[in-house]
């Protein structure tokens, strides 16, 4: 007897917690079902498709680095939002077999921030650093939300036209990575009634990456650091931004954000979210 599942796609794709967090939601929920991790090779994501578009077991797959624009013109039809970040990370197979991109990192970015934006501001802004992938995603984010942005990079012209890109009418800024790894003595106002946020959104502080360089000297007072690493998931730069009495959210809580859309698509039915602090916690092991 055979079991609907879904999987993640990517090249490596072995440290994906993707796996361990659906698992124990299928669990959770009584579901004969399955999630497993594939690792396809750039060169083999037209085979893959056509393989899986015959499996009638397959319901789709989560897809991490490098694929998530390559994947784009394989696929029968893209959603609006996965459309305008430029990058899928959820296809999903619909009753009529054809395959449809959809993009869950924009919900599962802003989803703990969700009381936070809630609330009224007279001022939104957030600093964030990379221009990845994972940045257009938060990008477009922010921007529905309000934020004025600061999109920091190597390439400050990549930073540019990715902010041109994704939001043309807005008042951003680009900044060169490293002229936040500096003290400043930068004296901010008065930040009642903003919201402030700095997000670490490249791979800098990811095991094997060498940590990002960010003094909290350039944070408002009240801000928030929101860090996307996942391994390991206590980053230098949260670390750091907690010693210096910045509240802080983890790679961990939008992972969780956006794999909790991607379940329901895959499943048809909404995960258990009750449990989300014991699937941190079992993550965090």
């Amino acid at each position: 007897m055979t079991h609907p599942y879904a999987e993640v796609i990517g090249d490596p794709v072995d440290h994906s917690l993707s796996p361990a967090i659906h698992r124990f939601r299928l669990e959770k929920l009584g579901i004969a079902g399955d999630y497993r991790a594939h690792r396809v090779a750039a060169g083999d994501l037209a085979a893959y498709f056509g393989e899986r578009r015959a499996d009638p077991d397959w319901r789709g797959c989560n897809v991490t680095m490098p694929h998530k624009q390559a994947i784009m013109p394989m696929l029968d039809r893209l959603e609006p939002l996965a459309k305008r970040v430029g990058a899928v990370n959820t296809v999903v197979k619909a009753p009529d077999g054809r395959l449809v991109g959809r993009n869950t990192d924009v919900a599962g970015f802003l989803e703990p921030l969700a009381q936070r934006l809630g609330e009224q501001h007279y001022f939104r802004m957030a600093r964030v650093l990379g221009t990845g992938g994972a940045a257009r995603a938060i990008v477009t984010g922010l921007a529905r939300e309000g934020f004025r942005i600061v999109l920091a990079g190597r390439n400050t012209d990549k930073a540019r036209a990715l902010l041109e890109e994704l939001d043309p009418d807005g008042e951003h800024h680009v900044a060169p990575l490293d002229h936040f790894a500096q003290t400043t003595d930068f004296a901010f106002d008065d930040r009642e009634g903003c919201c402030d946020l700095v997000v670490n959104a490249s791979p800098l502080g990811m095991r094997g990456q060498p940590a990002l360089a960010f003094d909290w000297s350039h944070a408002p007072p009240g801000s928030i650091a929101y860090d996307i690493v996942t391994d390991p998931v206590a980053t230098p730069f949260l670390e750091n931004a907690r010693a210096a009495g910045f509240q802080t959210i983890d790679g961990f809580a939008m992972l969780i954000g956006q794999a909790a859309a991607a379940f329901e698509h895959f499943f048809g039915v909404a995960p258990p979210r009750e449990y989300d602090s014991t699937l941190h916690e079992r993550l965090a092991a």
